[in-house]
C-alpha cells in the first residue's frame, strides 16, 4: 500500500503497457455477446516516425477506445500502416544512391525485394513509437496495406469497377511531377503564390497585316499551341474566327476559334493561346474542337522531340531562349512582374508539370451520389458541423480521380496488355492467355496503383473484406473516423464512396476531424524555426500521461490548437498532485490491512458536510465527463476531472478533511477512510482513459478488495452517476460557507494578517436561510479562515479601516484594528505600486510605437496588450487599496 517518494514513470510507463498487452487487454472478441464498438486507425505512413498529429489522434481513439472498454463494450481498435508508395521508394532509392545503384540497375523484381528488406527493418518505428503512448490497439489484427489480404481487396475493388464500366484508360492531362517521375492527383498539389512575369506574345494572323496579342505566365508552353482562342461575341476579333495565326519559332499555322468557356472577353486581351497537353483548361478546349494534343515537355521536365530546335532543354532554360527569340523578332509587346499560383509536388516541393499522359481513371461521378447522400442526411455525422461545407463543395464539383502512378513500389495494377493484338486484360488473377487472341504474349501493366486507392478501403478491407469474416460482421461499420481536417478530400470522402459501394453500408458513423498543432504563438512546427515538440522527447521528460493530458485539455476541434511545452509541465505537475493526493490518503490505513470494501456497492453513512459535498461534486463529475466523452467535447471531460481533483479534493476536502484524520474519533475516521477511498477510486478511473499509466499505478494500491475486483483499472466499470451518494441541498449550502471562506481568506491575504492570527468577522445577511447554514458549520469557518467569532447582522456602518467582501448571500466585514499596522501597509504598497508602474510605461511604450505594431507578430502584439491590462488592473487596485488605508 506504502508508495513510493516520488513518481517515476520511466519506470511505471514501460511496465504498465507490457502487462496490459501480455494479459490480452487489447484484444477484440467478436464472440464476447458484448455490444461491439469499432474505430480503425488512420493508417501513418511506414517511413514515418511519431509527430504532434499522430499523438493528437492517439489520444483521441484511446480516450474513447478505453471508456467504452470500461462502460462494456468490446472494443476493436485496429492499428496498421499504409505503404506510401512515393514516400517509400523515395527512402529505398536514397539508400541505393549512396551505394552508387539505382532501381533500373536492378530491375523491378530485385528492388522490390529491397523496399521489403527495408520495410521488414524500419517498418515497425512508428508502431513501437505508439507504444509509448499508452495506445490500447489490438496489435494481434495489424495490418499493412500491401498484405496479402489487403492485395487481394485492391485487385477486387479494382476488378470490380473495371467490369462495371467505372474504371477506364485513357489519353488525360494529368499533374506530373519530374521529379518523382509519377503522375499525382489533384489534391497532391500544392499551389504557392510565386513573385513571375507576364509575357505579351504577339502571334500573326495568315494573310493579314495584324498580331493577336497574348498574355502567357508559361512562354515554353507556346511550342505546343495548337489553336488561338476569342469570345465569339467579342466584336474585336469574332470576324477572325475560321481564320489562322501562325505559332511563332514553330512556323505552323493554328485554327482561330471561339470559345465562350475558356474566354473571358473583359479580362486581359481577350485572347487566349490553347496548349490541349499541358493545361486542364486547354484540354477541355481542345475535346470540344477537335483540337490536336502537342506533348512537348518529357516525364524529365525537358523539351522533347516535338518542340523542333529547343529539344533537350530545361523548361526554365527553354522560357529564356523563347523570350530571347521572341524579343529579337519583336514578337513580345510588354513584360510584366507578376505574381501567380504555381502548382508544386507535395511531397518533393518541384513544379509540377501539367501534360498528356495515359492514366487509369476512376469516373467518380456515380459514386459520389450516395457519398454525399449519406451526409446530407445525417447517416454520417461530422463533427465540427462546418467540415461539411468544404466536403459538399469538392463533392460536388469532383472530377475523375487519375489512379496510377509511374512507381515500382504499390499495388501493381492488375491490366496485363496482349503483344499480339493490343487487347487489354484486365483479372483477379494473372492471365495465361489473351482473352481475345489466344496469345500467351502477355505484359503486365508496369504502373501501380495510388496509395489512396488501397487506403480508401481500409474500414472493411482490415477486417477481411471481401471474405464475410467475423469481425467484419461485428465491428463494420465502425463507430467513428478521426483524423485531420486537411485529408478530408485525400481519405475521408474516398473511404465513404468505396465502404458504400463495396459493402451497402457507410464505413463509419461519425468523423471526426482534429485541428493543426501549432506552436504557442500560433505558428506552423517546423525544424528551421526551431519550434518543433518531439512527442517522444516529451514522454521521456514529462511522462505520456502529461502530453496525453495536455492534448486532451487542448480545444481540439479548432482549426488550429496552439500548444505550449509549459502546459504540459503544468500537467506533469497535476500527475504529482494525484499521486501525493493518494499518498496522503494510503497513509490513513494500516500498513498491510486491507480495506473489506467495494466502492461500486457505497451503502448509506453518517456523513459529514464536507463528505455530503465532495460526493455530491464527484457526482457532477461524473455526468460531466460521461457527457463530454459521448459528445466528442474531450476537453470538457478533462477540465471537469481537473477542476474536481486538484481545485476540490485536494485544495478544499483533504485540507477539510485532516483534522478529522488526525483526531480521536475512530467512527469519523472510519467514514472519512470510506469517503476518500471512494472518492480516488471513481477519480482514477474518470482519468484513466486520459491517463492511463498513473491512474493503474495508483489504482493497484488502493487499499480494497471483494469477490470479482477487476486485475486491471482498465477492465473494470466506468462510473455510474447513480452509484454515489448525492446530497445536492446540504452540497450547495455547504458551497455558501465555502465562498465565505475564500472571501474571508482574500481579505486576510490582501491585509497581510498573519495565518495565525484570529479575526472577527460580522456578516449582513441577504437570504434568510444563511444564518442557520453558516452556523452549523462555525467549525470550518475556524479551521480554514482562522474566524474566531461571526456576527450576523441586518445592516453594519463600516469605519474606513473595515474590508469587505460581496458574496452571493450576503457582505462580510472584517475590522482591520490591531490586525494590520496601516503605516507598514501603506509603505508596502507605494514600493508595490512603483515596481508595478515601470512595468507598465515598459509595455505602454511599446505598444505606442508604430514600429512595433507594424513588425511584431499579431500574437506577440495581443500578449502585450494583455500584459498591459494586467498591469493597469494592478495599480488601480493597489490604488483603491491605499485610499482606503489613507
Amino acid at each position: 500500500m506504502i508508495l513510493d517518494k516520488h513518481y517515476n514513470h520511466l519506470e511505471s510507463e514501460p511496465k504498465w503497457y507490457e502487462i496490459w498487452e501480455s494479459k490480452g487487454y487489447f484484444k477484440a472478441n467478436p464472440e464476447s455477446g458484448k455490444p461491439g464498438y469499432s474505430i480503425v486507425l488512420p493508417p501513418p505512413n511506414v517511413t514515418g516516425s511519431l509527430h504532434l498529429g499522430h499523438s493528437v489522434m492517439t489520444v483521441v481513439q484511446d480516450v474513447l477506445s478505453r471508456y467504452k472498454r470500461m462502460k462494456g463494450y468490446d472494443v476493436l481498435w485496429l492499428p496498421g500502416t499504409d505503404h506510401a508508395g512515393i514516400a517509400t521508394q523515395m527512402v529505398v532509392e536514397r539508400e541505393l544512391a549512396k551505394e552508387g545503384v539505382s532501381r533500373h540497375d536492378l530491375g523491378r523484381e530485385k528492388f522490390l525485394e529491397k523496399v521489403w528488406e527495408w520495410k521488414h527493418k524500419n517498418g515497425s518505428r512508428i508502431t513501437k513509437q505508439l507504444r509509448c503512448l499508452g495506445t490500447s490497439l489490438d496489435w494481434s489484427r495489424e495490418r499493412f496495406t500491401m498484405d496479402e489480404g489487403l492485395s487481394k481487396a485492391v485487385k477486387e475493388v479494382f476488378v470490380s469497377l473495371y467490369e462495371e464500366k467505372l474504371i477506364y484508360r485513357d489519353n488525360y492531362i494529368i499533374n506530373w511531377c519530374p521529379r518523382c517521375q509519377t503522375a499525382i492527383s489533384d489534391l497532391e498539389v500544392d499551389y504557392q503564390d510565386k513573385p513571375g512575369n507576364l509575357w505579351h506574345l504577339l502571334y500573326p494572323v495568315k494573310d493579314l497585316d495584324i498580331k493577336l496579342e497574348i498574355a502567357t505566365t508559361r512562354p515554353e508552353t507556346m511550342l505546343g499551341d495548337t489553336a488561338v482562342a476569342v469570345h465569339p461575341d467579342d466584336p474585336r476579333y469574332s470576324h477572325l474566327i475560321g481564320k489562322f495565326a501562325m505559332l511563332p519559332l514553330m512556323n505552323r499555322e493554328i485554327p482561330i476559334i471561339g470559345d465562350a468557356e475558356l474566354v473571358d472577353m473583359e479580362f486581359g486581351t481577350g485572347v487566349v493561346k490553347v496548349t490541349p497537353a499541358h493545361d486542364f483548361n486547354d484540354f477541355a478546349t481542345g475535346k470540344r474542337h477537335n483540337l490536336e494534343q502537342i506533348n512537348v515537355i518529357d516525364e524529365t521536365g525537358h523539351i522533347n522531340e516535338n518542340g523542333g530546335k529547343f529539344k533537350g532543354l530545361h523548361v526554365l532554360e527553354a522560357r529564356k531562349v523563347i523570350v530571347e527569340e521572341l524579343t529579337s523578332l519583336g514578337l513580345i509587346s510588354k513584360i510584366e512582374d507578376y505574381s501567380h499560383s504555381v502548382g508544386h509536388c507535395d511531397r518533393c516541393k518541384t513544379v509540377v508539370e501539367p501534360i498528356l499522359s495515359k492514366q487509369w481513371f476512376v469516373k467518380i461521378e456515380p459514386l459520389a451520389k450516395p457519398a454525399i447522400e449519406a451526409v446530407e442526411t445525417g447517416k454520417i455525422k461530422m463533427i465540427p458541423e462546418h467540415h461539411k461545407k468544404t466536403y459538399f463543395e469538392w463533392m460536388n464539383n469532383i472530377k475523375d480521380w487519375c489512379i496510377s502512378r509511374q512507381l515500382w513500389w504499390g499495388h501493381q495494377i492488375p491490366a496485363w496488355y496482349c503483344h499480339d493484338c493490343g487487347e487489354v486484360v484486365v483479372s483477379r488473377e494473372t492471365p495465361l492467355k489473351c482473352t481475345k487472341c489466344g496469345s500467351s504474349d502477355l505484359k503486365q501493366d508496369s504502373d501501380v496503383l495510388d496509395t489512396w486507392f488501397s487506403s480508401g478501403l481500409w474500414p472493411f478491407s482490415t477486417m477481411g473484406w471481401p471474405e464475410k469474416t467475423p469481425d467484419l460482421m461485428k465491428y463494420y461499420p465502425t463507430d467513428v473516423m478521426e483524423t485531420g481536417f486537411d485529408i478530408i478530400f485525400f481519405w475521408v470522402a474516398r473511404m465513404i464512396m468505396m465502404g458504400i459501394k463495396f459493402m451497402d453500408d457507410i464505413p463509419f458513423k461519425t468523423v471526426y476531424f482534429h485541428g493543426l498543432v501549432r506552436d504557442e504563438k500560433g505558428q506552423k512546427m517546423s525544424k528551421t524555426k526551431g519550434n518543433v515538440i518531439d512527442p517522444l522527447e516529451i514522454t521521456d521528460e514529462f511522462s505520456a500521461d502529461a502530453l496525453r493530458f495536455t492534448l486532451a485539455m487542448l480545444p481540439l476541434q479548432s482549426r488550429d490548437i496552439k500548444l505550449s511545452k509549459d502546459w504540459i509541465a503544468g500537467y506533469r505537475n497535476f500527475i504529482n498532485k494525484i499521486y501525493n493526493a493518494t499518498k496522503f490518503a494510503l497513509m490513513q490505513f494500516d500498513e498491510d490491512k486491507v480495506f473489506e470494501f467495494n466502492p461500486s456497492e457505497y451503502v448509506e453513512d453518517n456523513f459529514s458536510p464536507v463528505d455530503k459535498w465532495i460526493l455530491t461534486r464527484l457526482e457532477e463529475t461524473v455526468e460531466k465527463v460521461t457527457s463530454g466523452i459521448e459528445e466528442y467535447r474531450l476537453h470538457d471531460s478533462a477540465a471537469a476531472i481537473y477542476h474536481f481533483f486538484w481545485h476540490e479534493f485536494c485544495d478544499w476536502y483533504i485540507e477539510l478533511i485532516k483534522p478529522t484524520f488526525f483526531g480521536d474519533n475512530e467512527d469519523e475516521k472510519s467514514v472519512a477512510r470510506r469517503v476518500i477511498i471512494k472518492v480516488l477510486d471513481v477519480s482514477l478511473k474518470l482519468l484513466h482513459p486520459f491517463m492511463p499509466f498513473v491512474t493503474e499505478e495508483l489504482w493497484q494500491h488502493l487499499p480494497f478488495t471483494f469477490d470479482g475486483k477487476d486485475e486491471s483499472i482498465m477492465i473494470t466499470p466506468f462510473p455510474e452517476k447513480n452509484a454515489i451518494p448525492s446530497f445536492k441541498t446540504d452540497a450547495d449550502n455547504f458551497e455558501k460557507v465555502l465562498e465565505i471562506i475564500k472571501s474571508i481568506r482574500n481579505i486576510r491575504s490582501e491585509n497581510n494578517i498573519k495565518p495565525s492570527q484570529e479575526i472577527k468577522a460580522y456578516f449582513v445577511i441577504e437570504t434568510s436561510d444563511v444564518e442557520s447554514i453558516v452556523d452549523e458549520r462555525k467549525e470550518y469557518l475556524n479551521k480554514l479562515a482562522r474566524v474566531s467569532e461571526i456576527e450576523f447582522r441586518t445592516n453594519y456602518e463600516p469605519d474606513k479601516n473595515t474590508a469587505s467582501s460581496k458574496v452571493s448571500s450576503g457582505t462580510i466585514y472584517i475590522p482591520l484594528h490591531g490586525l494590520v499596522d496601516f503605516s507598514e501597509e501603506i509603505t508596502r504598497l507605494k514600493k508595490e505600486l512603483a515596481r508595478i508602474a515601470v512595468d507598465f510605461e515598459k509595455s505602454d511604450n511599446k505598444l505606442k510605437n508604430p514600429k512595433f505594431i507594424e513588425n511584431a507578430a499579431i500574437q506577440a502584439i495581443e500578449k502585450e496588450k494583455q500584459k498591459h491590462a494586467e498591469f493597469l488592473e494592478k495599480i488601480n487596485h493597489i490604488k483603491e487599496r491605499l485610499d482606503g488605508l489613507n
